[in-house]
């Protein structure tokens, strides 16, 4: 394990493996280096690519810096870049696609964007979420992390008897240990998550070609989100990697990124 400094002051452990040009991997909601697809995409990318892995803010061994603003952890994948020499590939999944989205948005040194089933909502194939993250703020604040993530894992579309079940297994502790950081993912999706049309005028300053990817087996709202991104982020296209769902499997992803990643 290594760390860099944020700018403000924040420490951001991350893992490096492999050698070639650096591909920063940025996880969703909950995961870390050693818990979600970063590690095992990391091990087979890693024949291609210098490959970064690392804690987000509030996670693992990071640390984190109150208040939270969304700039910050733009700030934490700027401080990754300058650890790999100034210009990197970048790579995200669901919430971290969103923060992938922001980072290329904002920094020059994202040379290529790849994101996977950014959970935004752009039509009436499912309701709103807004209301969910409000609950799932007010749960942090109170400090009941169990209930916060009971209603995040509610809201992805786990059924109340798996969610009853899981808070019995060792998982579950893991995962109430980052329950905190639910918040900023919320900070990151909220806005496009209202049933309504992507904004044509956000993110026009990313000038890095752009794949914008969903599974094959996911559903419809989510491919029509991710399908709407592609239209409306410059230089970018569409993909569907067949028979994925957003519990992806990386032997399936990663023909795909190093071919786009690939000079």
């Amino acid at each position: 394990m290594a760390t860099v400094r944020s700018k403000d002051g924040t420490s951001i452990a991350f893992d490096k493996q492999g050698s070639g040009p650096a591909l920063i991997l940025v996880d969703g909601a909950l995961c870390s280096r050693t818990m979600g697809p970063s590690a095992s995409l990391a091990a087979l990318l890693k024949q291609h690519f210098t490959v970064y892995t690392y804690d987000r803010r509030g996670r693992g061994e990071s640390g984190d810096t109150a208040p939270y603003s969304v700039k910050r952890e733009v700030e934490d994948i700027d401080a990754l870049v300058q650890d790999a020499g100034g210009s990197a590939f970048v790579w995200g999944i669901s919430s971290g696609g969103a923060l992938a989205l922001e980072a290329a948005n904002r920094l020059p040194g994202i040379k290529r964007l790849a994101i996977y089933e950014v959970p935004f909502i752009v039509d009436a194939s499912r309701g709103p979420v807004a209301d969910t993250w409000d609950q799932i703020g007010e749960a942090v604040s109170a400090d009941k992390r169990g209930r916060a993530l009971s209603l995040f894992r509610k809201s992805v579309g786990m059924p109340r008897f798996l969610v009853w079940v899981m808070r019995l297994t060792p998982p579950w502790r893991k995962l109430k240990t980052v329950a905190h950081t639910l918040p900023y993912d919320g900070a990151l999706v909220r806005d496009n998550q209202r049933g309504k049309p992507l904004p044509l005028n956000h993110w026009t300053s990313i000038t890095a070609p752009t794949l914008v990817m969903d599974g094959g087996k996911s559903p419809a709202w989510m491919r029509n989100a991710n399908r709407e991104l592609a239209r409306v982020v410059p230089n970018a296209r569409y993909k569907t990697i067949p028979g994925e769902t957003h519990m992806i499997k990386a032997p399936a992803h990663v023909p795909t990124l190093v071919e786009f990643f690939s000079p």
